[in-house]
């Protein structure tokens, strides 16, 4: 008699990160309230109560409302109140998150594409390249990132376009210097070895054999320089030098409101506020978790 045993499907590599990740309810809230604010903020042009830069919206006599009144002439109920120009603080919030989410969007990812070249390729060369790739890096951390940021917007001056330049000027280096590190260690491996053997072209090994296994630190790196943007931008409009008064960002609503703060509209800053300390909350429990799942160490 012939005793029959089924082997137990392998577990993908994929479907264990996530079992992993959603182990940590810290990790599932933060996602949670990432997507709460993110999926709104989306779908602002469609969900919003108001337009709030549309001109012919907006009722002057409704400004400084105060959370749960209701428009006279709109016949809106602004839950969050409204500001000095009368716009729905609500409305402004989900435009504003909108905003920030795609600043911080692009300038990351464009500035983990341009560092990580630059970190995989110093790694793999070596010699005066990697030493000229890396002196560079080490001038541009050097430095403070607001200072950078200033410095670019004092050049290129106001406009969303700037801002992301700004910003990746500011965070490729963090990319460059993680790839790198990472690259020195995998660079040495059979795999790398045996492609060498093979004759096979540098643009091949680097970009479908070495970045594929360096790509687990620099998308933690990644999700949490996603916060770091957001501030950073809302720290540069907050100033007066970000986004420009037609698109404007989480950080303008708050230096909007921040003059009546001691007159008692709190509403037109502390809701803008709330709502950017909740996503950088958000993006920096995810990114934490990231970390501690993505790291090979506690790979099973």
């Amino acid at each position: 008699m012939t005793v029959s045993s089924t082997a137990p499907a392998e577990e993908s590599p994929f479907r264990r990160l996530l079992m992993q990740f959603a182990e940590n309810r810290l990790a599932l809230v933060g996602l949670a309230l990432l997507l709460l604010l993110a999926v709104p903020a989306i779908l602002a042009p469609w969900i919003a109560p108001q337009n709030p830069y549309d001109i012919g919206s907006l009722d002057i006599l409704d400004s400084q409302m105060p959370p749960g009144s209701m428009g006279e002439m709109t016949g809106i109920t602004y839950w969050l109140g409204t500001d000095s120009q009368a716009r729905d603080v609500l409305s402004a919030v989900l435009f504003g998150m909108r905003t920030s989410l795609l600043v911080a969007f692009v300038s990351v990812s464009a500035s983990l594409l341009i560092g990580a070249t630059v970190g995989l390729c110093a790694a793999y060369f070596g010699g005066w390249l990697d030493a000229l790739l890396m002196r560079i890096v080490d001038i541009q951390l050097s430095f403070p990132a607001i200072l950078v940021a200033l410095i670019m917007l004092s050049i290129l001056g106001q406009g969303l376009d700037k801002v992301i330049i700004a910003l990746i000027v500011v965070q490729w280096a963090y990319f460059a210097r993680t790839a790198r590190g990472t690259a020195l260690v995998e660079r040495n491996r059979e795999y790398i070895l045996a492609a060498r053997c093979l004759s096979l072209g540098w643009r091949r090994i680097i970009f479908r054999h070495l970045l594929p296994n360096c790509l687990p630190p620099l998308i933690v790196i990644a999700t949490i320089d996603l916060a770091h943007a957001i501030a950073l931008e809302a720290t540069l409009s907050f100033l007066g030098v970000g986004v420009p008064v037609t698109q404007p960002s989480l950080g303008m609503l708050i230096a909007n409101g921040f003059e009546f703060m001691l007159s008692g509209h709190y509403w037109i800053s502390v809701f803008p506020g709330v709502a950017l300390a909740l996503a950088i909350i958000g993006i920096n429990l995810v990114g934490d978790h990231l970390r501690d799942v993505l790291n090979p160490r506690n790979a099973q």
